[in-house]
């Protein structure tokens, strides 16, 4: 094994920065990105990620990749510097670009959410294996503990979806959210079954957004020699009237989508097509946007309507002497910086939403929420703002109707609590404290005393905002649940479908997410109520229609689910009720 020098906390490493198919003056971008800098073995395997290069299809290891070290001790990058034409077909650069974009979502992860993010799983390195089959898919296994990448013959060549940093994240994103939120997966609404997918798109489209390279390359493409752009005093200037919120849709997004083209449509689906030309409207009442793809893609299209609005208020007041032209140098920057503050935003939302039976609604107030408690002054860019107005294009409103100054956020509950029974120290670490203090006040937070209670998990945070102020906090989940014949629906205030026997079994689950300050008082309590009559009938008479309580046959689980949810986006082929929950 080779060991870091301690001076080096990140170090970078060549990845490919969209896509292979992604050209700009038809060559393949690279870039490189920091990464926590760790003892790896040879793989890259790591104390987070092993990359186990083993392809199903033919049964062939590749060999591992091994990293060489300087004067210094430290590990370099073997491939800086290198053309994109002596790294594209080499097994053990597609190693190293797996294994840096997974850790790099998982550092920004960890850095929004101020806390280590632990897998979904027991053990503590998921697996990844970039050439696991000759397929056109690539999926996160909760049960292998893994991520499988496919290859699939392309007009130019053998496509590996390895290779595709849009891919990389957004399976890294199903396994760090399942982590999070493990029953995400479970029968719920339209909008839970489509939140896996729409979350894990927006960190993905973010986290390449947030690439100056890639935001260069975009922008650039095309202008070079029109009078859009021009070079003024070793300068670059473009137009102001090129980066509108509609001019940037078509460069940054549709150019986007365009430059992937279709070669990786069999994976990924035109997610981004579709939710770039998404126009606003109300489009819950469509039967098309029950499948959990089509209404993944509305909370997708309500994030990049904010971001690019976003990129407008942050590039007002840049042409102070109103010349009609901007630094070229300054707009990349700043779309970048509007990328990657509404990435840690969106992450550190998690924290802020209850543990099932989410909706968009409370992702909106937990958005708010999660910027509010960092950055409560919010007046120069508007961030807040930009989402609400934004999500109101696509009739999504917050679920708290939040304060006089703060529409939308959670509100500080108002609540006579006791604390006498628990300790502080503990109730930051101790589920079974939490779970003291949530019996202690059971009456006060809402609880349903007649179900069985478990406290999920208990993470202390320290989160950091753009300012440099600090936030500690205290998260913790809890859930409710029973499992009661459909006649005893009506003691929790809940409506029975009327064709549902009475003997039928019905799960129904509850819970919340409590939110301490550093003092160990209670700050949110976050929560869908088990015996909340109105959002469980609707839910069950959902799941009824699809023929979920019907069907003795139980929903697709782990591995199964992700990939075939995964397949039929490919296919744009409309999912039925056990393969909609990933």
């Amino acid at each position: 094994m080779q060991s870091v020098s301690a001076r080096s906390p990140t170090r970078p490493l060549t990845i490919v920065a969209q896509d292979p198919g992604v050209r700009f003056g038809g060559k393949v971008l690279l870039t490189q990105v920091e990464v926590p800098a760790e003892t790896l073995a040879p793989g890259p395997w790591g104390y987070r990620v092993q990359v186990v290069d083993y392809n199903a299809t033919t049964g062939e290891f590749y060999s591992p990749l091994r990293f060489p070290d300087n004067a210094l001790g430290e590990l370099v990058d073997p491939f800086q510097g290198k053309s994109a034409d002596q790294l594209l077909a080499n097994p053990q650069f597609h190693q190293q670009n797996v294994y840096a974009i997974a850790m790099r979502i998982l550092a920004r992860f960890e850095f929004a959410l101020g806390r280590r993010v632990s897998w979904s799983f027991r053990t503590h390195q998921l697996k990844i294996a970039p050439h696991a089959f000759a397929q056109a898919n690539a999926f996160f296994s909760p049960d292998d503990e893994g991520l499988y990448f496919g290859y699939f013959p392309g007009t130019r060549g053998t496509i590996f979806t390895c290779l595709s940093h849009d891919v990389v994240a957004h399976e890294t994103t199903h396994a760090l959210l399942d982590g999070l939120r493990s029953e995400f997966t479970t029968p719920s609404s339209p909008d839970q079954a489509a939140f896996h997918e729409g979350f894990s798109d927006i960190v993905a489209l973010l986290s390449v957004f947030a690439l100056s390279d890639v935001v260069q390359a975009i922008l650039t493409k095309g202008r070079s020699r029109s009078t859009a752009v021009k070079r003024v005093d070793g300068r670059t200037l473009i137009l102001a009237s090129e980066v509108t919120v509609e001019k940037l849709k078509k460069s940054l997004l549709l150019g986007l989508a365009d430059e992937m083209g279709q070669e990786l449509s069999g994976v990924r689906g035109q997610a981004l097509r579709r939710s770039a030309e998404l126009p606003p409207g109300d489009y819950f009442a469509d039967p098309a946007y029950d499948e959990p793809h089509r209404r993944g893609e509305l909370l997708v299209a309500a994030v990049l309507t904010a971001f690019l609005r976003v990129i407008e208020a942050r590039l007002l007041g840049l042409d102070a002497g109103k010349s009609g032209w901007l630094d070229l140098e300054r707009v990349i920057e700043e779309a970048a910086t509007a990328a990657d503050q509404l990435l840690t935003m969106s992450i550190r939302a998690i924290d802020y939403l209850m543990p099932v039976h989410l909706t968009f609604s409370d992702f909106l107030s937990a958005l708010l929420t999660a910027d509010c408690e960092l950055c409560p002054n919010d007046k120069r860019y508007q961030y807040r703002n930009q989402l609400l107005r934004s999500f109101a294009d696509y009739k999504i409103a917050p679920s708290s109707t939040g304060t006089a100054t703060e529409r939308g956020i959670w509100l500080t509950p108002d609540l006579s609590l006791n604390y006498d029974a628990v300790h502080f120290k503990t109730l930051q670490t101790d589920r079974d404290e939490v779970f003291r203090f949530i019996w202690e006040n059971r009456t006060a937070l809402g609880l349903c005393d007649r179900v069985y209670t478990r406290v999920l998990s208990v993470r202390p945070c320290l989160r950091i905002g753009p300012d440099g102020f600090l936030l500690r906090e205290t998260v913790a989940e809890y859930l409710q649940s029973t499992t009661i014949p459909a006649q005893q629906l009506e003691f929790f205030d809940i409506d029975r479908p009327p064709e549902m026997p009475a003997d039928a079994t019905v799960r129904i689950e509850g819970g919340g997410t409590l939110v301490f300050d550093e003092f160990g008082r209670l700050k949110f309590n976050i929560r869908n109520r088990i015996d909340d009559g109105f959002r469980q009938s609707a839910r069950i008479a959902y799941l009824w229609r699809l023929g979920y309580f019907r069907d003795q046959k139980k929903p697709l689980a782990g591995s199964q689910s992700f990939a075939e949810l995964h397949r039929l986006r490919a296919l744009n082929a409309r999912t039925r009720y056990r393969e909609a929950w990933t």
